[in-house]
């Protein structure tokens, strides 16, 4: 259920680190007893030089061990992987991803870190044929389109080009939370089509309840969609699970109403086993990206399910 489950998004808000910091946040998540929930280091294509410089000076003042469960998964992945944002010259961005990929394969550097991933905006159909034409063949694409109405089309043009889409589920004001009829529809858009999906944003917590929609002290709170309601339902929903009760599932603020044991979880009488939310997690509700991976771990602990 959580493996890899975490993209960490140090550098956006509202976290809003520098990319030192970030960089050094994320080596000492892959160092922890947690690093197989910790998934890709998000950061805009516009930054991996800066990106480099840091892992660089990371790399070059290494002489702390690797814990032993990060070493094996580091061995499975052969890199440290890197998911980048493309801004408003796709085509510059794409050029300078395939660079920093070309230096960082010819390093000869034990800890590499590679480009895996690219996730772009889209605000329309059109967009998403376009902007597909351009990014390469060998690199998954994530397509963030507005959720206002238009889903199918374009999650139908995101099938098409064989891509993937990204939903928001949040932000740092209480508009930028889409309801949960709205998220559900996205959802099973996404498993009619065959498109596979990641998150984005207001995903700290595991289970929907009330937070403060910033790290500020004077910052407002609101109602905020839990990760694991949001991809247990995505599994659910994989697995045929009518709109009505996906929907009352996103809307689940019980922890107790969710019961994990050894052939899988129920959730008020709703059983899903383990081999189908592995395959949800494995080609279908890939991730979501998060500018904290402590606080989701934290809660986790909190609630006894780590």
């Amino acid at each position: 259920m959580l493996s890899r489950l975490i993209d960490y998004a140090g550098l956006f808000p509202p976290a809003g680190l520098g990319m030192l910091p970030a960089v050094s946040n994320y080596d000492s998540y892959l160092r922890s007893g947690y690093s197989w929930i910790l998934g890709r280091f998000i950061l805009p294509a516009g930054r991996l030089n800066e990106f480099e410089e840091a892992t660089g000076r990371m790399m070059a003042a290494d002489s702390k061990p690797w814990h032993p469960t990060h070493r094996r998964v580091r061995d499975e992945w052969g890199s440290l992987g890197v998911s980048a944002l493309l801004g408003s010259d796709a085509e510059a961005d794409i050029a300078r991803i395939v660079a920093f990929n070309a230096r960082m394969s010819n390093s000869g550097n034990g800890r590499t870190a590679l480009v895996e991933s690219v996730e772009v905006k889209a605000e329309s159909p059109a967009d998403v044929a376009r902007l597909s034409g351009i990014i390469p063949r060998e690199f998954p694409v994530y397509f963030e389109t507005p959720l206002a109405g238009h889903e199918a089309e374009s999650i139908d043009a995101i099938a098409k080009c064989g891509r993937r889409a990204k939903v928001r589920t949040g932000g740092e004001t209480a508009d930028k939370f889409p309801d949960a009829a709205r998220l559900v529809e996205f959802v099973r858009l996404c498993a009619l089509a065959g498109v596979p999906f990641k998150a984005t944003a207001g995903l700290h917590h595991p289970i929907r309840s009330v937070h403060r929609l910033t790290y500020q002290q004077d910052s407002p709170s609101g109602l905020m969609h839990g990760f694991l309601n949001v991809f247990l339902a995505a599994a659910f929903v994989k697995a045929g699970m009518e709109t009505r009760l996906a929907m009352e599932l996103l809307e689940e603020q019980s922890a107790a109403a969710l019961q994990f044991d050894s052939e899988g979880v129920v959730w008020r009488e709703q059983p899903l086993p383990w081999p189908v939310i592995a395959a949800a997690r494995q080609d279908f509700a890939v991730s979501f990206g998060s500018c904290s991976f402590t606080e989701p771990v934290d809660d986790l602990r909190s609630l006894g399910l780590l």
